[in-house]
């Protein structure tokens, strides 16, 4: 299997309530393998396509720049960009949720 480069994760909050990071994937490269610990939605800053390899098999995913999605604390997956030009996108995990 050829290594994947790391997305580079920025975290711009820290605090009591809330991590929100930047992620900036260039073409290929990943995050490696993590489980959700809080509910988050995601804020594509870029379009583009993310190949997300889960538990349950292989999917694809788009992003649309500006168009925000939410998902529930406890998904499991490894987030590669399966685009041709950089991809950037901001999470926000809401640790009050919990």
């Amino acid at each position: 299997m050829t290594k994947r480069t790391q997305a580079v994760a920025t975290v711009q909050v820290d605090n009591s309530d809330v991590i929100v990071t930047e992620w900036r994937f260039a073409p290929g490269s990943e995050t490696g393998a993590h489980c959700h610990g809080y509910d988050y939605v995601v804020v594509p800053m870029t379009a583009g396509t993310l190949l997300l390899e889960t538990p349950e098999g292989e999917k694809h995913a788009t992003l649309v720049a500006g168009q925000a999605y939410f998902r529930k604390a406890g998904v499991e997956h490894n987030v590669v960009n399966a685009s041709d030009h950089e991809v950037v996108f901001v999470e926000t995990e809401i640790k009050a949720a919990q």
